[in-house]
């Protein structure tokens, strides 16, 4: 297996750019360790090399994402991100406690966090609804990477309209959080879940503009007609 993990990584150290690596780095505010490989060029080495393991069991491919993130470098926490996914419909209840695990020991910027959250993590939701409570807990965490994936998580589902219930109370948990990465984490979340409730969303935003962050509440009312997003800005 780890001769899959060295073919990949010396791929992706061919595709490297060091133009790409600096554009990359603007995006962050904390320093990131990137190889500088452009995104489609990412999906496609994931893909090549998925195809050697997809099948290889649940535990043997965890271990190979596990091995991903422990480089530090983004491109290879993506790769693990997307494989993680690729399997998810072998998923199992006890896998809560592995995303949790990785996000606390190797996710340090916004674009890993996501890229795990926003599908593997909320596949995972989506299978077993019952771990919103998980995410709920997150919410409380110190650690603000595991309390902006309590609200990108449901990305997904909030664009599908679902768990609307839910979203309201984890925004509610995170509504005067000071981290700008978590407000913009639930920002984004109240706004996909605009997409099939904006009605609600739109007055959940109004009652509580007073203690909102202003970026959270720019991130939520953003795919609101403009009359209605006047509003919420009011002071």
């Amino acid at each position: 297996m780890s001769k899959i993990i060295e073919q990949m990584r010396n791929e992706l150290k061919a595709s490297a750019s060091e133009r790409v690596k600096n554009v990359a780095q603007r995006f962050f505010k904390e320093k990131v360790k990137v190889h500088g490989v452009k995104a489609p060029i990412i999906r496609k080495i994931s893909k090549k090399y998925f195809s050697e393991i997809k099948n290889l069991s649940k535990k043997e491919i965890f271990i190979l994402c596990e091995e991903l993130f422990k480089s530090g470098f983004g491109e290879q926490g993506i790769i693990a991100g997307i494989w993680a996914d690729n399997i998810h419909e072998r998923f199992l209840p006890g896998d809560f406690k592995i995303f949790e695990r990785w996000i606390n020991k190797y996710v340090d910027n916004w674009a890993t966090c996501d890229n795990l959250c926003n599908h593997a993590v909320g596949s995972f939701i989506q299978m077993y609804p019952d771990y919103l409570a998980g995410l709920k807990k997150w919410t409380k965490s110190k650690n603000r990477w595991l309390r902006r994936a309590a609200a990108v998580s449901l990305i997904i589902p909030a664009r599908k309209g679902k768990f609307l219930k839910d979203i309201f109370q984890i925004a509610d948990n995170l509504l005067t959080d000071e981290d700008d990465m978590v407000q913009k984490g639930y920002g984004w979340m109240l706004k996909e879940a605009s997409r099939k409730h904006q009605s609600q969303v739109f007055d959940f935003v109004v009652s509580n503009k007073a203690d909102m962050p202003r970026t959270a509440l720019r991130y939520a009312i953003e795919k609101m007609p403009a009359n209605l997003r006047k509003q919420a800005m009011a002071k």
